[in-house]
């Protein structure tokens, strides 16, 4: 069966929903899960025996007992991940069709799903009226509804601070995670892409997924037209027709920009479309990310 059209799944009034037919249309191309990641768990003691790493030497039982023993672990593998979602006005566009943040609610929605169904912890970070919103990271089905039903209530207005949300959000996870930005990365460009390196510096996984409509790449406009910036309020009057050179450089510029300093920084990146199903946009990042072909590197263990 095709993946549906994001005409489709924005109409879909139940968000919950709308995310499990997303999973499942992921599901049927059984790709492995892209959240890896590690945490370590004492589990017992052992003698020590000649080749084994001295950093496990138990020195307490040592004082002791006057005998060696070595500290063993187990991996768990579960995995905290913290969504930050960009709830400025500048993602309300295109007013017609799906928004940027209609489909932003989408994959923020699906991405939870996926990661609660895999037995990992998700949590959102956001700003709601000039204040951050937060729900901590948990699993289970009934976080997993409370988490999708906040995304739900959100809407887009105002300008907000990314690099303040970003900064929290890495702050509030109990161990090192995974970060997952979703945005059209618009605002304080490079404040975001300065505290999107320092919280990948700082050992977790930042995701970038950029949102754009086709509009902003095509300018459909032709003469003169008048233009609102709809996070300031500003309106200009242009002449579409002579600035959309310039404009056409200026966004491949933007994007380009964009996707080369998450390379440079190690920060996976992935530019979408909402024209395009997010069943198909979601499958080829995740399955890029599990190749480690995501912004150019391979995944991260991620450790206690």
């Amino acid at each position: 069966m095709s993946a549906l059209s994001p005409t489709v799944v924005a109409a879909i009034d139940d968000l919950e929903l709308a995310a499990r037919i997303v999973v499942e249309g992921l599901r049927t191309g059984g790709h492995r899960s892209p959240f890896h990641g590690y945490s370590t768990e004492f589990r017992q003691h052992r003698p020590y025996r000649a080749g084994d790493d001295l950093k496990y030497l138990d020195w307490k039982l040592f004082a002791r007992s006057d005998r060696l023993y070595t500290r063993q672990f187990r991996e768990t593998t579960n995995l905290s991940v913290m969504i930050v979602l960009d709830t400025s006005a500048s993602m309300a566009y295109p007013p017609h069709g799906v928004s940027k943040f209609q489909y932003g609610q989408i994959v923020a929605a699906a991405l939870s799903y996926l990661v609660s169904e895999q037995g990992h912890a998700v949590g959102l970070m956001t700003m709601d009226a000039g204040k951050l919103s937060y729900v901590a990271a948990r699993g289970g089905r009934q976080h997993l509804r409370a988490l999708l039903a906040r995304i739900d209530r959100f809407k887009p207005a105002g300008a907000w601070d990314p690099a303040r949300v970003i900064a929290r959000s890495a702050q509030l996870l109990q161990r090192r995670g995974v970060v997952i930005v979703i945005s059209d990365f618009y605002d304080a460009e490079e404040d975001t892409r300065r505290e999107m390196r320092r919280v990948a510096q700082r050992g977790h996984d930042v995701a970038m997924l950029q949102l754009i409509s086709p509009s902003e790449m095509d300018l459909p406009y032709a003469e003169h037209v008048e233009l609102e910036d709809l996070e300031s309020g500003v309106r200009r009057l242009v002449d579409a027709t002579t600035i959309a050179p310039a404009y056409h450089d200026a966004m491949h510029d933007f994007l380009a920009r964009c996707r080369s300093h998450a390379l440079r920084d190690g920060v996976d990146y992935a530019l979408m479309s909402t024209a395009t199903p997010p069943e198909t946009a979601l499958r080829d990042y995740l399955l890029r990310r599990s190749r480690g072909l995501v912004a150019g590197h391979a995944p991260r263990a991620v450790q206690k």
